[in-house]
């Protein structure tokens, strides 16, 4: 299945410490590059991920408009991981409270939930690929200390 919508425009990355999210943990250098990610963004990363995520997206178009209506791509957040040498995500999704926040009229089933979450994810995902294949030039600064087990 496809997706075919315009792409929203990038999200914006605000300054917060991603070990503030359940999700994920950060060791090591704490610099996020979160300007560099954003200035990627915006100079053709998320359009590139977003239509290489919208060519085999499992939302629909209805999933698509309450995620628009929701403004839930505001929620993303991408930031360096120098620890394991890769762009990190966070992505929003609707909340396990939704229908008792009566959140979209057209929210109406666990199914569509679930849908929109693992859209979300699985386009944060695409958009780290993207961006540290095509377009971060950086190596990772951190180095292992010496004493750790070889497993070769």
């Amino acid at each position: 299945m496809s997706l075919d919508v315009e792409p929203p425009e990038p999200p914006e990355l605000n300054e917060i410490d991603p070990n503030e999210y359940e999700d994920a943990t950060i060791v090591g250098e704490t610099d996020y590059r979160r300007e560099e990610l954003q200035a990627f963004l915006r100079e053709g990363a998320w359009e590139e991920a977003f239509a290489e995520w919208a060519a085999d997206a499992t939302v629909g178009e209805d999933e698509w408009a309450i995620v628009r209506d929701l403004d839930l791509v505001a929620g993303f957040d991408f930031f360096w991981d120098d620890f394991a040498d890769r762009v990190g995500y966070h992505a929003p999704g609707v909340p396990e409270d939704w229908k008792e926040r009566d959140l979209h009229p057209d929210l109406d089933s666990w199914a569509k939930v679930s849908a929109i979450n693992a859209g979300l994810t699985e386009l944060g995902q695409v958009v780290c690929d993207v961006l540290k294949e095509e377009y971060v030039d950086w190596e990772a600064e951190y180095e292992a200390p010496d004493d750790l087990p070889d497993f070769d």
